[in-house]
């Protein structure tokens, strides 16, 4: 099965699983989802990822982060630059989320980054989602 948009489905397959509280979920694996993994993990909304290697193209297992109280790490997770109409910014204008407390994920030159880390490198690029 071949899908159009692979980053949305990653979204979607995490926005599921952390909201009927799964303590892991598998995605298929590309290089855009494996970056978009290690900036969530990096910003701490996941607890960890790892690449499962079948005879296909892979899965990437991403093991989702709760309080103690079981509330998920994310709570909003939402697709910006879609297939059919992409949503490029400067290092100006990416957008804060929640005043900073929210992360913008930017697909650039030098690879995904945060939008802390596109404003101290001072890269922009595809704006790929926003995270909250």
């Amino acid at each position: 099965m071949s899908l159009s948009d692979p980053i949305a489905d990653m979204l979607t397959r995490i926005r599921n699983a952390s909201r009927i509280g799964r303590t892991d979920v598998k995605i298929p694996a590309s290089k855009i989802c494996q970056g978009i993994a290690a900036v969530l993990k990096d910003e701490g909304y996941i607890a960890d990822f790892d690449r499962i290697d079948d005879n296909k193209q892979g899965l990437l297992r991403v093991f989702l982060k709760y309080t103690p109280e079981g509330i998920p790490a994310i709570t909003t997770i939402d697709r910006t630059s879609k297939p059919g109409c992409r949503v490029y910014k400067g290092t100006t204008d990416i957008p804060r989320v929640m005043g900073g407390l929210g992360i913008s994920i930017v697909s650039t030159s030098k690879g995904v980054m945060s939008d802390r880390k596109c404003r101290a490198e001072n890269v922009g690029g595809e704006l790929i989602c926003t995270v909250s």
